[in-house]
């Protein structure tokens, strides 16, 4: 049975607190499974939540700041000690190719298990799969920063009166599927448009378009809200987005499901960033907890 969720493993920037762990995120869709911004005690974290590394198709760096890939080499160490079997690929920023290998060979261990380097080089697609298109889009940080989207394509939905009514059953709908049509019958003629889903993944960036191109539509939209409004010159400053800003970016972009994380050790209630959000944004805002499951929103209708 294929599940779509988002685990939450750490939810702070810059600075840990005592309850909440630098960031990490792991996205289970369907046959993928994909580590988001690996940040230090991601491993830990993983065992509190109940997930190992064993499942894991790809890990995407957003940029190399400690906080979003310092968790790295332990993350990367347990595929071969867990003896995972499957090739690995890794997405982030080429221009921290550097940092990249620094980290994956950051201590002495045996490396057996495959890890595919798959450094971003511009906006666009990187990956197709059963699950899939995975696409990454330039931010606006102060290094180079990428957000990444999952983008599942449209399909249909058969309707099982007009299957009836065409003759069409058992074995032959499977066919009818992988074919596109069986005999004078079409795909479109016994089904309903499926609009496929969409995840999307923004971390550290000022507003630019490749934000709004990663939140285009997405049913789930993992954001940060490093600020709240009141203090958007030092979120400009430093590259970051406040909660009000991920609120407008949301209802702009036709987002079901908006999650806000990434929170500056500044705040210790974040009921304020909830509120500025809702100020903009209508629909479901979940502000993230550490070791919090979040489903994938239900197909749209």
């Amino acid at each position: 049975m294929s599940v779509r969720e988002l685990v939450v493993l750490g939810t702070a920037s810059m600075v840990p607190t005592r309850t909440r762990s630098h960031n990490a995120y792991l996205l289970r869709w369907d046959r993928e499974t994909i580590l988001f911004d690996p940040g230090e005690g991601t491993q830990r974290q993983m065992l509190f939540a109940g997930v190992s590394v064993s499942p894991l198709t790809r890990i995407c760096v957003s940029h190399f700041h400690g906080d979003h890939c310092l968790g790295l080499p332990g993350v990367i160490q347990r595929l071969s000690i867990d003896g995972v079997a499957h090739p690995v690929a890794a997405h982030f920023p080429a221009s921290g190719a550097r940092y990249f290998e620094r980290l994956r060979h950051a201590s002495s261990f045996h490396e057996t298990a495959e890890l595919v380097p798959h450094p971003v080089t511009g906006d666009g697609p990187l990956a197709e799969g059963p699950s899939g298109v995975l696409e990454a889009y330039r931010l606006d940080h102060v290094i180079d920063s990428v957000g990444y989207r999952l983008v599942e394509p449209d399909g249909h939905t058969m309707v099982p009166e007009l299957l009836a009514r065409h003759g069409i059953a058992g074995p032959d709908v499977s066919r009818l599927v992988r074919e596109g049509s069986l005999g004078s019958v079409r795909v479109e003629d016994v089904s309903v448009p499926r609009p496929g889903q969409r995840f999307g993944f923004v971390m550290d960036t000022r507003l630019c378009d490749g934000v709004y191109r990663v939140a285009e539509g997405a049913d789930l939209l993992v954001i940060e809200a490093t600020f709240r409004d009141a203090d958007h010159k030092l979120a400009h400053d430093y590259g970051h987005l406040t909660a009000g800003q991920a609120g407008k970016v949301a209802a702009e972009s036709g987002v079901r499901t908006l999650v806000l994380t990434h929170f500056s050790q500044r705040y210790q209630d974040f009921t304020g960033h909830h509120d500025e959000a809702a100020e903009h944004f209508g629909g479901s805002i979940v502000v993230a907890d550490d070791l919090m499951r979040i489903p994938v929103p239900k197909r749209r209708p």
